[in-house]
C-alpha cells in the first residue's frame, strides 16, 4: 500500500508521541523497506505496534496506491492505543471523523466476520470424533498344560463418534475393530477352541457401529440420563459389572453431600442370553482425599433359573479339526443378585489406593476382591510422565454378576497379581507393560497356572 508523506509524517509523530525514547534498533517488519529509507523506523514501529500489518507476506508494497478504508484501519488502531499526549489524540480525532464512513464500515465487517467465525466453530463443534489404535502383544501362557492363548495379539481400534443435538444433549456411537495376528485368535487345537470362538464377540469388533446411544444433562436439577446401548460399568474397577448392555442409567445429586445417586436398568448383549439387571448406585466423594462408590444390582433371573442358550464353535479333532458349532441349553443362573463396596484413597501426594469387594448371593465362591495401588499418572499431553502399578485379585467363580474381564486378562475364578508401568513417550502415545502370575479356576476341577505377560502401545486421536 502506497502512502502519501503527509499522512506518514502524521503516523510517524504519533509513533514518536507514544515511545517515551527514540527508536531502538528493531528487526526489519517487512523485507521490501531497507533500513536506510526515510520511512523505515516509523513503519517498523507501526508494525511492531499492531497498527499496520503490511500485506501479509512480510512485504509493505510501498508503491501501492492506499484504499480510503486501509487508511481507516489505521486510525481505528491507532486509536485504540491507551498511551497517546493530548496532541496525538487532537491529530487522530481529525482522521477519525475523515474516515468516520469507512470506519463504521469496517467496524460492522468486523462484528459480522466475528459472528460467521463463532457460527461457523459452533457447528464444527458439534461433532468430535476421537479414539485410539492399539498394537497389543500377549504371551499368555498355561504353564500348567504348557500351552499359549494368542487370541488377544492383535492390532486393535477404537473408536468413538460425539455429535451435540443441543447444549444439553448428545448423541454418541462407539465401533471397535479387532484385527488379530500371527494366528492370534485361534488357541492352541489341545485346547479344544477354535478361530472362530476367538474372533465372536458379544456385538462383533468387525468396525461396525456396535454402541449407540444418547446422552441427556438437565441444568435446573443438575441430573442427567443416558440411555441406549453403551458399555457401562459397576464398581470403581468394574468387579460387579463392566460389559456392553442395552438400557438406561440415570443420576441425580444427593443434597447435602458430594454424591451422586444413580438408578439403572441393563440388559444383556450376549447372543442367546436373555438376562437384565436393575437396581441402584452412588458415588462421589467423602472427603478431600477419599472417594466411595456402591452399587446393588438384581437379576430378572431367579436362582437356578436356565439362561437362554448358548452356540459355542469347537474344533472336532475326529475330522481333521473341521470348525463347527453346537446350540445348547445356557447354563442355570447361579446368582439373583449382587452388590459392590469402593474406595479411593489418596494416600499421599501421587500414590492412590483402590479397593473393591463385591459379593452375590451364590452357593458357591459367592465374592470377589480388588486391590490396586498407583504411584504417579500419565498425561498424555506430557511426554515422559508414568505410572507404576500393583494389583491383587481374587475373584469368585460367581463373585460377580458380569464383571470386565479386561481383554481376557483377569476372569472370574482368578486369583493372582499384576504388576504393570504406563509411560508417555510422546505426546497422544501410552505405552503399558504388565506382568501376572496367577491361578485360574481356582479350587476347582479345571485350575491351572497362568503366567501372562503383555505390552501394548496406545496412539490416540
Amino acid at each position: 500500500m502506497k502512502i502519501n508523506k503527509k499522512v506518514l509524517a502524521i503516523l510517524t509523530g504519533l509513533t514518536v508521541g507514544m515511545s517515551s525514547t527514540a527508536f531502538a534498533a528493531m528487526a526489519d517488519s517487512f523485507t521490501d523497506v531497507p533500513k536506510d529509507h526515510w520511512s523505515y523506523q516509523a513503519l517498523d514501529y507501526l508494525a511492531k505496534e499492531g497498527i499496520i500489518d503490511g500485506m501479509g507476506d512480510n512485504t509493505f508494497q510501498g508503491g501501492r496506491t492506499m484504499t480510503r478504508y486501509e487508511m481507516a484501519s489505521i486510525v481505528a488502531k491507532a486509536m485504540q492505543k491507551n498511551d497517546l499526549n493530548y496532541g496525538d489524540k487532537t491529530v487522530l480525532e481529525k482522521l477519525e471523523g475523515e474516515y468516520a464512513g469507512e470506519i463504521s464500515t469496517l467496524k460492522k465487517q468486523v462484528d459480522q466476520n466475528t459472528k460467521d467465525i463463532k457460527g461457523l466453530k459452533d457447528e464444527v463443534g458439534r461433532v468430535n470424533i476421537h479414539g485410539f489404535v492399539r498394537t497389543q502383544y500377549d504371551h499368555d501362557e498355561n504353564t500348567t498344560q504348557d500351552t499359549l492363548d494368542k487370541q488377544t495379539n492383535r492390532f486393535y481400534m477404537n473408536l468413538y463418534g460425539d455429535f451435540k443435538v443441543n447444549k444439553d444433549w448428545t448423541a454418541h456411537f462407539q465401533s471397535e475393530t479387532n484385527r488379530h495376528y500371527n494366528d492370534g485368535h485361534d488357541r492352541n487345537k489341545e485346547t479344544g477352541f477354535s478361530p472362530a470362538n476367538g474372533r465372536k464377540t458379544w456385538s462383533g469388533h468387525d468396525g461396525n457401529m456396535q454402541r449407540i446411544w444418547v446422552d441427556g444433562y438437565f441444568p435446573n436439577s443438575k441430573s442427567w440420563v443416558s440411555v441406549g446401548r453403551a458399555w457401562r460399568g459397576l464398581g470403581m474397577q468394574n468387579v460387579l459389572f463392566g460389559n456392553e448392555s442395552d438400557g438406561i442409567q440415570f443420576g441425580v445429586p444427593i443434597l447435602g453431600t458430594h454424591l451422586t445417586g444413580s438408578g439403572f436398568w441393563m440388559a444383556s448383549t450376549g447372543d442367546g442370553n436373555k438376562e437384565s439387571i436393575y437396581g441402584v448406585a452412588a458415588w462421589g466423594a467423602v472427603g478431600h482425599a477419599v472417594d466411595v462408590n456402591f452399587a446393588y444390582g438384581k437379576s430378572s433371573l431367579d436362582k437356578g433359573e436356565v439362561n437362554g442358550t448358548t452356540t459355542y464353535a469347537y474344533a472336532d479333532s475326529n475330522d481333521g479339526y473341521k470348525i463347527k458349532e453346537k446350540t445348547v441349553a445356557g447354563s442355570k443362573n447361579a446368582r439373583s443378585y449382587g452388590w459392590v463396596a469402593s474406595t479411593g484413597i489418596n494416600l499421599a501426594k501421587n500414590l492412590r489406593f483402590l479397593a473393591d469387594y463385591s459379593r452375590t448371593d451364590a452357593d458357591f465362591q459367592n465374592n470377589s476382591l480388588a486391590l490396586r495401588l498407583n504411584y504417579r499418572n500419565t498425561d498424555l499431553n506430557s511426554p515422559g510422565t508414568y505410572q507404576l502399578y500393583t494389583r491383587y485379585i481374587k475373584y469368585g467363580a460367581n463373585g460377580w454378576l458380569a464383571g470386565d474381564d479386561e481383554w481376557n486378562s483377569i476372569w472370574n475364578g482368578t486369583k493372582g497379581w499384576i504388576f504393570g508401568v504406563k509411560y508417555v513417550p510422546a505426546k497422544n502415545i501410552e505405552w503399558e507393560t504388565l506382568y501376572s502370575p496367577q491361578v485360574r479356576g481356582w479350587s476347582q476341577d479345571w485350575q491351572y497356572d497362568r503366567k501372562l505377560f503383555r505390552t501394548q502401545v496406545d496412539y490416540y486421536f
